[in-house]
């Protein structure tokens, strides 16, 4: 095998993510780095928290974004409010759902499990019923957008039962966040984290958090240490906090930092409002011309997400056959199932500078000949 320089094809990012990167995203990456302490890079962090706020809708101190993907930001929160023996109520309607359920298990914590079929949102009656049966919950954790099935739940109503038992609320909001309504402060949300490569349309390695001062109390006042030493809180916020003299943490991914701020500014300048309502109307467009194909949804309307639109393979057609030919003759990549959906349905996304117009045609297009 000859070792030369990689060669990038260039794709279209129609699926569960990466979604495409706006090129003045990618233009500030290109930037020369600079020091993870330098005075020019912590007021660049300082802007970086300022603007997650904006995205996050909330006044929290500790927002800013943890060195890692998704999943990294899903277990900081998850490490930093879980002690041994907690009882913790955990959503699965999706495979991420499970994967909460997974890292609950190995910080010694207790999942009281609310099993939801995959394609449907959280019942918030099953939700309470969990608290009723099981006192003594101290956290509940459930995911905002199924990126597994293209579910969205009413975290709003979750975080609100979730304070009625006295119980701290943690949110998944990877695909989420800058597609639907993230409304941190207004749903009183204790802890939230996301992901850069989604609706963001920034490339993987950075998680988006925030916690409120509810949560920080709670970790103040634990028993045992956080498990992990790169998550703790207390040991994050010493780099992330206020003030020119933070202390050294890790080094930060500098130009990946880069990238963060410009996808935030972009965001910041079309408006949340505005981007949300791009992603429903450019979902709704997607969605006729699927049905204009004979192809049918597998969420049902009300629980689905605008930014991710889940599709059943109709019978007889050989769904990884449809994908690779959109992959090899379009340029289109879209996804596959995952876990128990796997073969049964594709996984077609319209997130952040991919939702468009131009796409959204060129998808169909694709699908029309494909299906043929």
């Amino acid at each position: 095998m000859e070792i030369k320089s990689f060669s990038v094809p260039d794709r279209i990012l129609m699926g569960p993510g990466p979604s495409n990167v706006h090129p003045r995203v990618l233009a500030a990456m290109a930037k020369p780095t600079i020091g993870h302490l330098d005075p020019a890079f912590i007021d660049l962090m300082d802007q970086i928290k300022l603007q997650l706020r904006y995205t996050f809708q909330t006044k929290n101190e500790v927002t800013f974004p943890v060195s890692g993907p998704g999943s990294v930001g899903m277990e900081t929160c998850l490490v930093n409010l879980i002690e041994p023996g907690n009882k913790v109520a955990v959503c699965v309607n999706g495979v991420f759902g499970g994967r909460m359920r997974e890292i609950i298990s190995r910080c010694g914590g207790i999942p009281v499990v609310i099993d939801i079929p995959w394609g449907s949102a959280v019942d918030p009656q099953k939700f309470e019923d969990a608290f009723k049966e099981n006192p003594g919950i101290k956290l509940s954790a459930f995911v905002h957008a199924e990126t597994s099935t293209g579910a969205r739940s009413d975290i709003k109503t979750l975080t609100e039962i979730s304070h009625k038992y006295n119980c701290l609320a943690v949110a998944d909001t990877v695909t989420s966040l800058g597609g639907i309504p993230v409304k941190t402060d207004e749903w009183d949300i204790d802890a939230v984290y996301s992901g850069s490569q989604k609706c963001l349309s920034c490339p993987p390695g950075l998680s988006p958090v925030s916690f409120n001062q509810r949560a920080l109390d709670a970790i103040k006042n634990r028993k045992t240490k956080v498990q992990s030493w790169f998550m703790d809180i207390d040991l994050i916020t010493s780099y992330w906090g206020s003030g020119s003299k933070r202390s050294y943490h890790h080094t930060a991914p500098i130009n990946a930092l880069y990238g963060l701020n410009e996808a935030l500014l972009l965001l910041a300048e079309e408006g949340l409002e505005n981007s949300w309502a791009r992603h429903k109307e450019n979902s709704d467009i997607l969605i006729d011309g699927l049905k204009k194909l004979g192809l049918s949804t597998f969420v049902k309307d009300e629980d689905r997400l605008p930014e991710l639109i889940t599709v059943l393979v109709p019978d007889g057609i050989d769904e990884a056959k449809v994908r690779n030919k959109l992959l090899n003759d379009f340029n289109i990549e879209i996804g596959a199932g995952l876990g128990a959906l796997a073969g049964k349905i594709w996984r077609i996304g319209l997130m952040g500078y991919t939702s468009n117009r131009g796409n959204i045609n060129l998808c169909l297009e694709a699908l029309s000949n494909a299906l043929k």
